[in-house]
């Protein structure tokens, strides 16, 4: 006889994460097996510190929050709703509930028996995973050690890695980790018979272990052999400096890229990828293996060789098309973002050097352009707005605005080209193109210091832009003093850190009364939520005050930021990690959105995520709300909000 109450359970629960990986017959047959349960308003359903049951639960109708205690007005720790499931820690541990569940509303519960469905869940990987994430998501530390689990945009299958032709590129490069290295007061001649011995093409010049410069064959013939420099010189005098440095980790396509686009045949791997950490390996040209077809080398090799705008065109065309592909086969978001970022910054770069060749007059000075805001983080993936600026070597005040005037006409034909290529003015103007932001490298000292210690909203908006900054064409030693100035600045400087701690709690976690997400209340986008501002927003600029505050040098993106300050503070180290996390996935799902939709993914409308995404979205939020949390602390800004 037909069961039709199982199968009215059965018809409910297909609809909703994990029980849409069930097959039919295990879904009848965990419906068959279902306890419902009717929960009256303001009833607990379990309380903290007691026995787990043996079953977990999937709301049916209604609604129930977690909280603290079971007083109904101490702090919940969480929402449900329809389609939702709660009280999943008999699944993974035989230990008390850590809070009291309570029903909001009237609710129909359904009581999944946790004999019948833990072999499922054990067995079939995405449903274990999709609860192991459930689970982990309500502990004090998200991304804790005893519940870690890996965010989708990270969660890519090895095997898939290792077996596919298409992703090998993906892989991680080899690194020698023996390496060779020199002291920068040995003659080139001691050195050379070393290189000779050990038959390598290059060496490295340390001191203490930390990179400070490569010398190789080429630099030998080009430079000593030809009788330009003698033999009893120091190394120091050919090296090339600074090292070209990476983290361990660093995939076949990264590496490629990267030799191609700076002009040389090894990359240097260091503890924390800087030149500001120990030497653990080197990647030479020779150990990188050329993939077949269509990949990123390819795509770099087009961009150099690249002889006019509407070509460049066409190839930021088939980088778009290679996003989508790595998007949509779920390769981690680490790699991605590093890839796309150097195949921008390749571009912009070819734009620069065809610019400066259509003005006919070579720079009067050493100069630099910087690439701000997302493309100075590496978090620039879908077309944007351009944020970029130049500084330019310190001249005499009577030549000043003649060396101005150059830059300033070099910067209106890159910034027009861009924006033929895809790449959208700044309705604000935040363009090396303007003025304002086209100054000598004393001019932008003076103007952050002024910005730090004067620092009202509009100082803070600027800081917010300007100080994530990455050197896309130029002269590196420019904004590496402006960089050290702006440590310098920033330093124990407790006023203007509270200022930008203060700043960035404006937004609060963008979950609002219960169950809601904060979305606009009027204007173009009505009632569709803001990702940007909301969540992202917020935890980049808590990723920029603490990078400032732990004087965190060349690294500028976000989540790097946080893993940085992970290893830094191991105290709050969980905290940093689910930073980290949050800021990968929400630049992912962003991305994802965006493509999609085939618009900025800005703004997202909540009725066409799946619970999957919701709950995902969620889990960021915490993080968001936890970081300010730690931020009214380390700030003693309590008051605040």
């Amino acid at each position: 006889m037909k069961n039709t109450i199982a199968d009215r359970v059965a018809q409910f629960l297909k609809d909703f994460p994990p029980f849409d990986l069930l097959n039919k017959t295990q879904l009848v047959d965990i419906a068959s097996q279902v306890t419902i349960k009717y929960v009256e308003k303001n009833q607990i359903i379990f309380k903290q510190n007691e026995p787990t049951a043996n079953h977990f639960y999937c709301i049916h109708k209604g609604a129930v929050s977690l909280n603290e205690d079971e007083s109904n007005k101490s702090f919940w720790v969480d929402t449900y709703d329809e389609g939702d499931v709660f009280g999943l820690r008999p699944l993974f541990a035989h230990e008390p509930y850590r809070f009291t569940a309570i029903a909001q509303e009237e609710c129909i519960l359904y009581a999944i028996p946790i004999h019948a469905f833990k072999p499922i869940a054990e067995s079939n990987r995405k449903i274990g995973k999709f609860l192991i994430e459930s689970f982990a998501s309500l502990t004090d530390k998200p991304y804790n050690k005893e519940h870690k689990f890996r965010e989708s945009d990270d969660d890519i299958d090895s095997q898939l890695i290792n077996t596919s032709e298409d992703l090998f590129e993906m892989q991680p490069a080899k690194m020698v980790k023996t390496v060779i290295t020199s002291a920068k007061d040995k003659p080139i001649q001691q050195v050379a018979e070393i290189m000779t011995k050990h038959g390598i093409g290059s060496i490295i010049v340390a001191e203490n272990e930390i990179p400070i410069g490569i010398a190789t064959d080429k630099d030998i013939r080009t430079k000593v052999a030809t009788g330009k420099i003698g033999i009893t010189e120091p190394i120091s005098s050919i090296m090339s400096s600074p090292v070209i440095c990476y983290r361990n980790g660093i995939t076949i396509a990264q590496a490629q890229i990267s030799l191609m686009k700076h002009k040389i045949g090894h990359l240097c791997i260091t503890e924390d990828g800087t030149p500001n950490s120990k030497i653990v390996g080197i990647i030479s040209e020779h150990d990188i293996i050329v993939t077949r077809g269509s990949n990123p080398s390819v795509l770099m090799k087009a961009i150099k060789r690249s002889s006019s705008t509407k070509e460049l065109k066409r190839i930021r065309e088939k980088i778009m098309v290679l996003l989508k592909g790595y998007i949509f086969q779920n390769i981690p978001m680490t790699h991605i973002s590093k890839i796309l970022f150097e195949l921008n910054d390749a571009t912009v770069k070819r734009i620069i050097e065809r610019s400066i060749e259509k003005l006919g007059e070579e720079p009067p000075v050493k100069f630099a352009w910087m690439s701000l805001g997302s493309q100075g983080r590496k978090e620039q993936l879908l077309h944007t707005d351009q944020d970029n600026a130049i500084v330019f070597e310190n001249v005499t005040e009577d030549k000043l605005e003649d060396t101005r005037t150059y830059f300033l006409a070099l910067s209106k034909i890159v910034t027009k080209r861009l924006n033929a290529i895809g790449f959208d003015y700044c309705p604000a103007e935040m363009m090396a193109s303007n003025p304002k932001w086209c100054l000598s490298l004393n001019e932008w000292k003076n103007q952050f210091t002024r910005w730090t210690t004067n620092t009202g909203e509009d100082e803070i908006l600027l800081c917010s832009i300007f100080f994530d900054y990455d050197i896309t064409y130029g002269d590196v030693t420019l904004t590496n003093t402006l960089a050290d100035h702006i440590f310098e600045i920033t330093k124990n400087n407790t006023l203007f850190l509270t200022k930008l701690g203060a700043s960035a709690l404006r937004n609060a976690s963008p979950l609002g009364f219960f169950r809601q997400f904060l979305v606009e209340s009027d204007g173009e986008h009505k009632d569709f939520f803001d990702l940007k501002k909301r969540a992202m927003m917020p935890i980049t600029d808590a990723g920029r005050l603490l990078a400032l505050y732990y004087q965190l040098k060349n690294i500028s993106n976000t989540a790097e930021r946080f893993e940085k300050i992970a290893e830094l503070n191991p105290e709050n180290q969980e905290l940093f990690l689910s930073c980290s996390y949050a800021s990968k996935a929400l630049l992912k799902f962003r991305t994802k959105h965006g493509l999609l939709n085939n618009d900025s993914g800005r703004y997202i409308n909540l009725e066409v995520l799946t619970k999957e995404e919701k709950m995902k979205l969620k889990r960021c939020f915490k993080t968001i709300s936890s970081v300010q949390e730690y931020i009214k602390l380390t700030f003693n800004l309590s008051h605040f909000m």
